[in-house]
């Protein structure tokens, strides 16, 4: 169906909130129903063929937020990876586990690349990430980013309708071709996705070459 596919698709899932506000909910209940799309898009992965997706969980600037929309995007964070846990992933948790906003239910899962199934792709799940930190770690750790584990990202979807980074793995976003849908994230659809495969055939990719 395609002619080109990208190896490795960040996601930034945004507007949980503005879709809750729309739906006449409270703020945080919109990470909840942010889930089950998550999901279905893990199956979209991998029936075509991605090798690597990169999921924006919460960052360090999410935490100024209310404290029930904290605890709303952090239980989403357990929640998505326990459910990876029951599928094909090879899952990678990344973020400042060293923070009290760091989950202790995903202690295990983080730092290391866990294989779950078949581990038919490898997801990594960003939570209390911070871009500074994940620098700055070169500077303490050998010389290595905290994401050294983390390939090259190739195209970045935001849903949202936000057009910035927002701090998503700067090192290796720094050539990524960045697809911006409109829609609030958990009004997710397979379409969203499909149409931004269709916008990467055309993405003129030089690598600055």
């Amino acid at each position: 169906m395609f002619k080109r596919l990208p190896r490795h698709v960040g996601i930034i899932p945004d507007g949980n909130r503005r879709w809750a506000q729309q739906q006449g909910m409270e703020k945080g209940e919109g990470y909840h129903h942010g889930i089950s799309p998550g999901l279905r898009l893990y199956h979209l992965l991998l029936e075509h063929g991605i090798q690597e997706a990169t999921i924006y969980g919460f960052t360090r600037d999410n935490n100024k937020r209310a404290k029930d929309q904290r605890d709303a995007f952090t239980r989403a964070c357990v929640e998505v990876a326990h459910a990876l846990e029951q599928r094909d992933a090879d899952l990678l948790v990344l973020g400042n586990t060293g923070s009290p906003a760091f989950p202790q239910e995903l202690l295990p899962y983080a730092g290391k690349r866990r294989s779950f199934g078949e581990g038919k792709i490898k997801l990594n799940l960003l939570v209390n990430y911070d871009w500074e930190w994940d620098l700055k770690t070169a500077l303490t750790g050998g010389g290595q980013i905290a994401s050294r584990d983390i390939s090259r990202i190739d195209l970045l979807i935001r849903w949202g309708g936000r057009r910035r980074l927002s701090g998503f793995l700067p090192v290796q976003s720094v050539y990524a071709d960045i697809y911006v849908v409109d829609d609030y994230w958990p009004d997710f659809t397979e379409q969203h996705f499909l149409d931004a495969l269709n916008w990467y055939q055309d993405c003129d990719i030089t690598l600055g070459g």
